[in-house]
């Protein structure tokens, strides 16, 4: 068995802190995608979420070095990555597992029930499994994720 993946959520990308306007103005007025106005604010990291077609994101993170949020060097949820959805982030922890893939995880600081688990494909490329439901990423959720205080990733 594998991971069940249910879709694309969001593709994070890093900036210098100071040029989180420059990549937002990028994304805006050359690609014409729009701004998740409700992004919580994430404590040391200045970003932006962006809205593409698919209910999809591009998550713009701002920072330099290791940021807060890091369990160490090769373990920093504010780096390159592809963040996928999952039905049941216990049921991937499980799976994971029982495969003997190494992962580590973190409960989010966007929602208390946003728990990401964060592996490395074979090549070093850092992937990210939250479950459906739990986050911002798809606008057309964003109105069941409101209405749900506890869901506010």
């Amino acid at each position: 068995m594998a991971v069940k993946v249910l879709e694309l959520h969001h593709h994070g990308i890093r900036v210098k802190p100071d040029e989180t306007e420059k990549s937002l103005a990028f994304y805006k007025d050359v690609l014409g995608l729009t701004v998740d106005t409700g992004r919580p604010e994430i404590p040391g990291i200045p970003g932006y979420w962006v809205d593409c077609g698919n209910d999809t994101q591009i998550h713009i993170m701002g920072q330099e070095g290791m940021s807060r949020y890091a369990k160490g060097p090769k373990q920093d949820p504010t780096t390159l990555h592809v963040a996928l959805a999952v039905p049941d982030v216990q049921e991937a922890k499980r799976e994971l597992d029982r495969m003997g893939v190494k992962y580590w995880n973190i409960v989010s600081v966007v929602g208390p029930q946003l728990e990401q688990l964060f592996m490395d494909d074979p090549h070093g490329n850092l992937i990210e499994l939250h479950e459906a439901g739990t986050c911002r990423c798809k606008k057309t959720a964003r109105k069941s994720a409101a209405a749900a205080p506890s869901m506010a990733g």
